[in-house]
Parts: C-alpha cells; structure tokens; sequence
C-alpha cells in the first residue's frame, strides 16, 4: 500500500516529497525496499525527499540531517559533518 502512496504523490511531479515515518510498523524486509524505491525517486527524478523517521538504518542512509529536540533544530549536517557524538546522542536509541 505505501509503494502505491508513494507512486501517487510523485506522479504530480513535486519538488518535495515528504514523507512522515513511513516504515512505522512495516516488516523489516520492506522496509529495505522502502528505502531502495525512495533511493531510486531521488536518483531518478531529482525530488527532494523530507523524512521524518525513528528507524537508525534508514535515517543514517540520508544524504542531510536535521536533528530536532522540543520543536527546534539543534543539530544538522552532512554525515561527515556531524561528529560522531552528535550522531550518537541524537540518531541513538
């Protein structure tokens, strides 16, 4: 179902796509192709992608990071950035 969302919303073409917790209580085998397809619609159309996720593997996938605590951003950056400690207190459980 959420590969057939996500199929609608880029026909329209968008700049940005957004997508919020999109692999929330998805198997971990889809959620695979779920960052595989979302992969392809950056590299294929140029879409820009906002994800709003928990799941460490596929945020840490992200080519940009804005981590935010209480409504604010506190953190953001490159993964070569980011120091290892931001990333640790913010992209760890």
């Amino acid at each position: 179902m959420l590969k057939i969302e996500i199929a609608r919303a880029i026909v329209s073409k968008p700049k940005l796509l957004v997508l919020d917790e999109p692999t929330e209580g998805i198997q971990p085998s889809i959620i695979l192709e779920i960052e595989a397809a979302v992969r392809r619609i950056i590299d294929k159309t140029g879409i820009s992608v906002l994800l709003v996720e928990q799941y460490l593997h596929f945020v840490r996938q992200a080519d940009w990071y804005y981590a935010m605590q209480k409504g604010g951003i506190v953190a953001s950056g490159s993964t070569s950035e980011l120091s290892q400690a931001v990333i640790q207190e913010f992209l760890a459980v």
